[in-house]
């Protein structure tokens, strides 16, 4: 049944609810100039729900964004909705200076699309790293075992000089300690042989030639002796060097290690080292921050995308007869201060006049008895008279 068309008269009672007038908050348009706009006040309500939808995402990266900052989730969320009260006003800000007499000027769509954009990619990128958490973390660890790796390589090249240095020396005594008990064992190993019937002479026992080789034996054990308890602390020594050394590195690397952690930057260098490395989420990866930039733009879309109504022309009509009426306050102000100030030059004028003409006779009689009085007293000279006359009748000029 096709329903019937409300009176003229029945047209203006149009009551928005409070959900209605939220939204139309938030597209900024202004509810006295718009409830009587029947068309644009659905184009308002859905600006309104871009703008809602773009604070709510924002709020929520940002939440996001500063639990990985902080320990205090109630601290995270209060901040977050602090942030995202800031990207709410950007975005109010924005789409307030889109309006039909700048929709088709490039250079401040320029100016706002830049923006959105730049504060899109950085709110997309909490959003991903919520997606991809388990991956992420996974990335984390295998990047901290190569952090892990490279910090003990940049630690050995940074001992290597000296451990180098210590190594040389150990080897050097060592190789000393070993010639020489080769020495030892050769001239052992001859004399064992010369005494069983094995050795040279083929006279089991002990003979001169067996006795000689024992002498030479002991004194070369003898020497060895004496060589081994010289070097053998300084090898100790240097044992120690290089243990203290190795301690120093694996102390360093404990410090290190306990200082690795998945903080945001952290996060997103393993974001995009995962990216690099995984082609099957390279794609995935850049489509979700073409969405979740277009969340950010979306108000600013909708606002130059949908068309002009009546509301534009009524807000335009409507700020125009405010600048005139501006114009004619001030201008009838000053024409009332100009009369006000040419009425009362006006009526000053009359009145000094009359004051004048009033005190003329007065002056002159005073100016009399000043005289009258100069010549009845024989001490008073003419100067001292016009300084008094002077000083009672005579007028002073404003300054």
């Amino acid at each position: 049944m096709q329903q019937s068309v409300p009176m003229l008269s029945q047209r203006e009672s149009y009551v928005a609810n409070g959900w209605t007038k939220f939204l139309w908050w938030l597209s900024t348009a202004e509810k006295e100039l718009l409830v009587d706009s029947v068309i644009d006040r659905n184009r308002y309500a859905i600006v309104g729900m871009s703008v809602l939808g773009t604070w709510l995402f924002a709020t929520l990266a940002w939440v996001y964004f500063f639990s990985t900052v902080v320990t205090n989730i109630v601290a995270a969320m209060v901040l977050g909705i602090f942030m995202g009260g800031i990207i709410l006003s950007i975005d109010r800000a924005l789409i307030k200076g889109i309006n039909k007499l700048n929709k088709q000027k490039l250079l401040p769509l320029l100016f706002r699309g830049l923006l959105a954009i730049t504060i899109g990619t950085f709110m997309a990128q909490p959003a991903l790293l919520y997606l991809f958490n388990k991956e992420v973390h996974l990335q984390i660890s295998l990047d901290n075992e190569q952090k892990k790796k490279e910090k003990r390589t940049q630690q050995d090249a940074v001992h290597a000089a000296a451990k180098n240095e210590l190594l040389a020396k150990k080897g050097a005594l060592q190789k000393q300690l070993a010639d020489r008990y080769q020495e030892v064992s050769g001239a052992r190993q001859s004399f064992i042989a010369e005494t069983d019937g094995t050795g040279g002479s083929k006279k089991i026992g002990l003979e001169a030639i067996a006795r000689a080789k024992k002498n030479s034996y002991e004194k070369l054990d003898a020497d060895y002796q004496v060589l081994n308890a010289t070097l053998l602390p300084q090898i100790k020594t240097i044992d120690s060097s290089l243990y203290a050394m190795e301690g120093s590195i694996v102390q360093e690397q404990q410090v290190f290690e306990s200082l690795l952690n998945d903080g945001f930057l952290t996060r997103i260098e393993a974001l995009n080292n995962l990216i690099k490395t995984n082609a099957t989420l390279q794609m995935r990866y850049w489509l979700l921050v073409i969405i979740l930039v277009l969340i950010e733009l979306m108000p600013v879309i909708a606002k130059t995308l949908l068309p002009s109504g009546s509301y534009d022309a009524k807000l335009s009509a409507r700020e125009e007869m405010e600048k005139r009426i501006v114009t004619d306050n001030i201008d009838k102000e000053q024409q009332l201060k100009q009369l006000y100030n040419q009425l009362a030059f006006e009526q000053d004028t009359k009145l000094i006049q009359l004051f004048f003409d009033e005190a003329k006779e007065s002056r002159h009689e005073k100016m009399k008895a000043s005289i009258a009085q100069w010549q009845s007293a024989n001490n008073k000279s003419f100067d001292g008279i016009w300084n008094e006359v002077k000083n009672g009748i005579l007028t002073k000029q404003e300054n």
